[in-house]
Protein backbone atom coordinates (compact mmCIF):
# COMPACT_ATOMS: atom_id res chain seq x y z
CA UNK A 1 0.00 0.00 0.00
CA UNK A 2 1.58 3.15 -1.05
CA UNK A 3 1.02 5.77 1.54
CA UNK A 4 1.33 9.72 1.41
CA UNK A 5 2.32 12.10 4.13
CA UNK A 6 1.15 15.75 4.72
CA UNK A 7 3.32 18.23 7.17
CA UNK A 8 6.96 19.01 7.74
CA UNK A 9 7.34 17.64 10.98
CA UNK A 10 7.80 20.33 13.00
CA UNK A 11 5.41 22.17 15.47
CA UNK A 12 3.91 24.85 13.10
CA UNK A 13 3.14 22.69 9.91
CA UNK A 14 3.10 18.36 11.98
CA UNK A 15 3.34 15.23 10.20
CA UNK A 16 -0.52 13.85 9.66
CA UNK A 17 -0.16 10.34 10.26
CA UNK A 18 -2.41 7.01 10.64
CA UNK A 19 -1.26 4.23 12.54
CA UNK A 20 0.02 1.30 10.85
CA UNK A 21 -3.40 -0.44 10.58
CA UNK A 22 -4.55 2.63 8.99
CA UNK A 23 -7.54 3.01 11.71
CA UNK A 24 -6.65 5.56 13.64
CA UNK A 25 -4.74 9.08 12.60
CA UNK A 26 -2.58 11.72 14.63
CA UNK A 27 -0.44 14.24 14.59
CA UNK A 28 3.46 14.16 15.28
CA UNK A 29 6.30 16.71 15.49
CA UNK A 30 9.70 17.21 16.26
CA UNK A 31 9.96 19.72 19.42
CA UNK A 32 13.76 20.45 19.21
CA UNK A 33 13.71 23.26 21.84
CA UNK A 34 11.48 21.17 24.72
CA UNK A 35 13.62 20.24 27.33
CA UNK A 36 14.32 17.21 27.30
CA UNK A 37 13.75 17.33 23.38
CA UNK A 38 10.60 15.48 22.51
CA UNK A 39 8.43 13.85 19.57
CA UNK A 40 5.23 15.05 20.38
CA UNK A 41 2.37 13.06 19.20
CA UNK A 42 -1.57 14.16 19.29
CA UNK A 43 -4.33 11.53 19.30
CA UNK A 44 -7.53 13.41 19.91
CA UNK A 45 -6.95 15.28 22.99
CA UNK A 46 -4.12 13.44 24.23
CA UNK A 47 -0.73 13.94 23.66
CA UNK A 48 1.92 11.62 23.99
CA UNK A 49 5.78 12.71 24.31
CA UNK A 50 8.85 10.71 23.81
CA UNK A 51 12.50 11.42 23.91
CA UNK A 52 13.30 13.05 20.68
CA UNK A 53 16.25 10.32 20.13
CA UNK A 54 14.01 7.47 19.58
CA UNK A 55 14.25 8.26 16.03
CA UNK A 56 18.04 7.82 15.77
CA UNK A 57 17.89 4.80 18.34
CA UNK A 58 15.04 3.23 16.95
CA UNK A 59 16.26 3.14 12.97
CA UNK A 60 20.39 2.03 14.09
CA UNK A 61 18.84 -1.24 16.11
CA UNK A 62 16.69 -1.45 13.00
CA UNK A 63 19.65 -1.47 10.15
CA UNK A 64 21.60 -3.54 13.19
CA UNK A 65 18.86 -6.16 13.66
CA UNK A 66 18.51 -6.29 9.92
CA UNK A 67 15.53 -7.60 9.15
CA UNK A 68 11.37 -6.91 9.37
CA UNK A 69 10.57 -6.53 13.56
CA UNK A 70 7.24 -7.01 14.60
CA UNK A 71 5.76 -3.94 16.18
CA UNK A 72 4.15 -5.26 19.05
CA UNK A 73 2.01 -2.25 20.09
CA UNK A 74 0.93 -2.36 24.02
CA UNK A 75 -0.47 0.00 26.04
CA UNK A 76 1.90 1.01 29.26
CA UNK A 77 0.38 -1.21 31.53
CA UNK A 78 0.39 -4.49 29.69
CA UNK A 79 3.45 -6.37 29.14
CA UNK A 80 5.56 -5.97 25.72
CA UNK A 81 5.25 -9.24 23.37
CA UNK A 82 9.13 -9.69 23.43
CA UNK A 83 11.40 -9.07 20.83
CA UNK A 84 8.91 -6.32 19.08
CA UNK A 85 9.82 -2.50 18.49
CA UNK A 86 7.22 -1.97 21.55
CA UNK A 87 9.76 -4.42 23.83
CA UNK A 88 12.27 -2.51 22.71
CA UNK A 89 11.02 0.82 23.44
CA UNK A 90 10.57 0.19 26.85
CA UNK A 91 13.66 -2.14 27.55
CA UNK A 92 16.85 -1.43 30.26
CA UNK A 93 18.92 -2.44 27.08
CA UNK A 94 17.73 0.34 24.54
CA UNK A 95 20.07 3.82 24.48
CA UNK A 96 18.10 5.32 26.98
CA UNK A 97 18.06 2.80 29.36
CA UNK A 98 14.12 2.43 29.64
CA UNK A 99 11.11 4.14 28.47
CA UNK A 100 11.35 6.40 25.37
CA UNK A 101 7.99 8.04 26.85
CA UNK A 102 7.89 10.87 29.40
CA UNK A 103 4.68 10.47 31.47
CA UNK A 104 3.87 7.92 33.67
CA UNK A 105 0.32 5.88 32.22
CA UNK A 106 1.24 7.52 28.39
CA UNK A 107 4.69 5.38 27.73
CA UNK A 108 3.09 3.01 25.56
CA UNK A 109 2.15 2.39 22.19
CA UNK A 110 5.72 3.52 21.32
CA UNK A 111 5.33 0.42 18.26
CA UNK A 112 1.89 2.19 17.24
CA UNK A 113 3.21 5.73 16.76
CA UNK A 114 6.81 5.87 16.40
CA UNK A 115 6.88 3.29 12.68
CA UNK A 116 5.05 5.70 10.98
CA UNK A 117 7.21 8.76 11.85
CA UNK A 118 10.17 6.79 10.66
CA UNK A 119 8.37 6.02 7.67
CA UNK A 120 7.34 9.54 7.03
CA UNK A 121 10.91 10.52 7.42
CA UNK A 122 12.12 7.62 4.47
CA UNK A 123 13.94 6.12 7.50
CA UNK A 124 11.72 2.70 7.55
CA UNK A 125 9.66 0.65 5.24
CA UNK A 126 6.22 -0.13 7.57
CA UNK A 127 3.48 -2.53 6.81
CA UNK A 128 -0.33 -1.67 6.76
CA UNK A 129 -2.40 -4.70 7.70
CA UNK A 130 -5.03 -4.88 10.02
CA UNK A 131 -2.95 -6.25 12.50
CA UNK A 132 0.72 -8.26 13.35
CA UNK A 133 2.49 -5.39 11.13
CA UNK A 134 6.12 -5.07 11.07
CA UNK A 135 9.17 -2.62 10.13
CA UNK A 136 12.43 -2.46 9.07
CA UNK A 137 15.05 0.17 8.08
CA UNK A 138 15.66 1.86 4.93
Amino acid sequence: MAVSYEGAGTPEDPWLLTTPPGRSEFTAFRDELADPPALVVQVGSTELRYHLSCIDDLHAMLKSHGDWMLLGNADEQKEAKPGTVEAWGRSADNPVGGWYGFKKGLRGRFGNYVPPVLEAMGLAEVEHNARNNSMRAI
